[in-house]
């Protein structure tokens, strides 16, 4: 079991992301406990980029139920459709968002978060979590930020299909 992750020194954030997702790929292979990963990545996302707030929202019923998270407390439950982590489970797609104050909708979890991004996790046609990503500057997130996050949700997914 791996209790560490390499992160190159000075790299970008595209570099972190490169560098990190193979190290998250091979630290979930073994583990077949989903809380157990999804704690552990998590930790990896808050270490590598200092992100405010990085965490889980699973789907329970027509909730979205707070899983495990790095940052301060969070909403504990979110409806089908509220919000920015309601709103990319019911769409089935990423939510990137430069200010949330300007997101119709938004739930303020935290008076601290200014921008955001939400990534649904999808098994068989199906969302079955959103990875929150929230950050304290404003416009916070790009592009990259959405490839490499699907990619690490794609990874998720597959591992929890399984």
């Amino acid at each position: 079991m791996a209790e560490s992750i390499y992160l190159p020194k000075n790299a970008s954030k595209t570099e972190k992301y490169k560098a990190i997702l193979p190290q998250i790929e091979a630290l979930i292979s073994s583990e077949t406990d989903l809380y157990a990963n999804l704690a552990n990545v998590s930790a990896v996302l808050k270490e590598a980029f200092n992100f405010f707030w990085v965490g889980f929202y699973l789907v329970k019923e027509e909730e979205l139920v707070l899983g495990p998270f790095q940052g301060p407390l969070a909403c504990t439950r979110i409806t089908f459709g509220k919000g920015v982590c309601g709103t990319a489970w019911k769409e089935e797609k990423t939510q990137l968002v430069p200010d949330v104050e300007a997101f119709p909708g938004h739930i303020a979890c935290s008076s601290a978060s200014k921008s955001e991004i939400v990534i649904p996790g999808i098994i068989d046609g199906k969302v079955w979590c959103v990875l929150d990503v929230d950050s304290d500057q404003l416009d916070d997130f790009d592009q990259n930020d959405k490839i490499f996050l699907e990619k690490l949700m794609n990874i998720l997914s597959k591992q929890g299909k399984s």
